[in-house]
Formats: C-alpha cells, structure tokens, sequence
C-alpha cells in the first residue's frame, strides 16, 4: 500500500468516525460548532472529506466527542479518551 492510499483510507476512517460519533451523541452540526469553535459549513465540509483538520481543531473535535485523536484516526477501535494528564 502507498502512502497515497494510506491517506486516503484515513480519510475515510476520519469521516466516517466523525459522523458516527457526532450521531451517536445526539450532536448536530451547529452543536459540534458551539462545543469546537469550527464553524458548521466547515465541519460539514471536514465530514465529507472536502477539508481536511488542523491538530488543534482534531484535539478539540475528540474532546468535543468524548474520544481519542487515535480513533478518529482509526488507529484503535477503543471510543473512550485517554485520562487526561496532569499538569504541574
């Protein structure tokens, strides 16, 4: 598989991840756009694969969800969040 494809099939993970949680949590669009800051035509466009996200709008978007940047990407089927660390 090339890295091309690679990122590709992220892509969709990402997608369709998003989605699925967003729905799974009862959260419109216009709500994911209070609780992120991003706005809704652009969370539209992030789900359907026309925009892709910053790192800081991905750790919100998790947050947001109450899931890990790592199961956006598809990197573990696990939905709850990492605990959060401690900062000294």
């Amino acid at each position: 598989m090339s890295i091309g494809q690679t990122a590709i099939i992220l892509v969709g993970d990402i997608m369709s991840r998003l989605k699925d949680l967003r729905l799974e949590r009862g959260y419109t669009q216009i709500k994911m756009q209070m609780l992120t800051g991003i706005d809704q035509s652009d969370y539209s466009k992030i789900e359907n694969g026309k925009r892709y996200l910053s790192f800081e709008q991905c750790i919100k978007v998790a947050d947001a969800l109450e899931t890990s940047m790592d199961y956006l990407a598809g990197r573990t089927d696990k939905k709850e969040p990492y605990p959060k660390a401690i900062m000294k």
